[in-house]
């Protein structure tokens, strides 16, 4: 399993991609940057203001630019022929695919973890005592939704490996990403109240504040999961597209 591991880790390296990709992910830390610059200038004149923390506004950038490159983990491979080569190397595919989830596990998860705090310092030092909202907390108060949103990063990295396992196509497991990312939601705002809201509490995007224990609703009962619960929810989704690439993976040929 370990020389299996060394050889996924070292197809992720030679490839562009993959730094094309963690590269798209740290233009969260730029865009942070520039958007505390802006808003500490509306504060310098107004005194005060309520902004949103670049962190989580721009946690979608990292989030699809991470599950791209779980995606290209596999779909590479099969638009190459490359999975044939794989396969005769190590023909147990559940094996294969471990390693392949192990890789792209810790790269993410280290990636997203980075990105934000390096996002999170740059914004508070340059806010330097200004009241833009989102300074209010400790670091301390924030660090659950931090690791909550590096989580979320890494189990859609996951999602988007599953997907690409099962379909095959680069194109359409990032299209498939694309719609549990941002289509999904929008959707279920059409469905009757309260079932909006409940199915709204279970999709991967709304995970990371309930994880922090904040609520998606005042309405008591509604849009909202428990910490562990959410983790819980949030730990199901890559389980799921991973079974199910390697459901098709084997049963299917090269």
């Amino acid at each position: 399993m370990k020389a299996v591991f060394s050889s996924e880790w070292l197809k992720l390296r030679s490839v562009t991609s993959t730094y094309h990709a963690i590269g798209a992910a740290t233009l969260m830390a730029v865009l942070g940057v520039a958007w505390t610059l802006y808003v500490s200038g509306l504060a310098d004149e107004r005194g005060s203001i309520r902004a949103a923390a670049p962190e989580e506004g721009f946690l979608p950038l990292v989030q699809i630019s991470l599950a791209v490159l779980g995606v290209l983990a596999i779909t590479n491979e099969y638009a190459t022929g490359m999975i044939r080569t794989s396969l005769i190397s190590v023909p147990r595919r559940s094996t294969l695919l471990l390693a392949k989830a192990g890789v792209i596990g810790l790269t993410t998860f280290a990636a997203a973890n980075a990105i934000l705090l390096v996002t999170y310092s740059a914004s508070r030092l340059i806010a330097n005592g200004r009241h833009l909202g989102f300074n209010d907390t400790s670091f301390a108060d924030d660090l659950p939704k931090l690791l909550a949103s590096g989580l979320s990063v890494t189990a859609l990295a996951l999602v988007g490996l599953g997907l690409g396992a099962a379909i095959r196509s680069t194109a359409a497991a990032i299209v498939s990403v694309v719609a549990l990312l941002f289509v999904l939601p929008g959707v279920v705002n059409y469905l009757p109240a309260p079932w909006n809201t409940r199915v709204a509490t279970l999709l991967l995007p709304n995970l990371v504040p309930q994880i922090a224990d904040e609520r998606l609703s005042s309405r008591l009962g509604d849009g909202f999961l428990p910490p562990w619960a959410a983790l819980t929810v949030l730990i199901a989704y890559p389980i799921v597209t991973l079974a199910t690439g390697y459901y098709l993976l084997n049963r299917r040929d090269a």
